[in-house]
């Protein structure tokens, strides 16, 4: 199986949590597409969804799939959406679309978080994958020089805005190795919005697509 595949087979595979007549969550990105097409198929179920970016709202919306404002639902039964890194305890790396502030806001107000993406995903450590954060315009530099001190190499993504009108600096030679810890001393640099580490709230269900089919992982105790 090509990459693509296995992207769709862990989003259709997704579906199963869906849970008839409540609102999911529904995220961003390629596997994330899958798994709207794949929720087309079976709208009917859902009272509606909340989108964690304009662009997967609009998917949603072509599809004939409700969206909805997250302030006007309560808690949401389901959260399903991709991932750039997993480690074997379910903490992410996440924002390589550049919407991780509104992933991690989604990903907080749902009961379940099932993470769908593909075996290249997964890794022993996290920090492969450049490290997105994104920050206040106006705080560029000063959390750049932060992120420095940190061991980190932060580079301005260029051309690109995220749907809250920030920036990103996606964060080269990190090594992750106590993702908590590290979350929340980025988390508390002033300037910076979100983290695109989800290590303090990490998925619960992991659906891992490998050439033998769907892998289901949870987190171990």
């Amino acid at each position: 199986m090509n990459q693509d595949e296995l992207k769709k087979q862990v989003a259709e595979a997704a579906i199963e949590y869906v849970e008839t007549g409540t609102v999911i969550g529904v995220g961003t990105g390629s596997t994330a597409n899958y798994f709207i097409d794949a929720l087309a198929k079976i709208k009917g179920r859902i009272d509606g969804t909340v989108a964690s970016s304009v662009a997967s709202a609009e998917r949603l919306k072509s599809h004939g799939i409700p969206v909805m404002d997250l302030n006007e639902v309560g808690e949401l039964s389901v959260y399903i959406d991709g991932a750039d890194e997993t480690n074997d305890y379910l903490q992410l790396i996440k924002g390589g679309g550049g919407a991780l502030t509104r992933e991690k806001i989604v990903a907080g107000a749902s009961h379940k978080f099932v993470c769908i993406c593909d075996d290249s995903k997964l890794v022993k450590i996290l920090g492969r994958f450049p490290l997105p954060i994104e920050v206040i315009p106006m705080a560029q530099s000063f959390v750049a020089r932060e992120l420095v001190k940190h061991g980190g190499r932060p580079e301005l993504r260029q051309g690109f805005t995220t749907d809250n009108g920030n920036i990103i600096l996606d964060v080269k030679d990190l090594e992750i190795l106590e993702p908590c810890r590290l979350e929340s001393q980025l988390n508390d640099i002033p300037g910076v919005v979100t983290v695109g580490l989800f290590a303090n709230r990490p998925a619960d269900v992991l659906l891992l697509g490998t050439s033998n089919g769907v892998e289901t992982r949870t987190a171990p105790d």
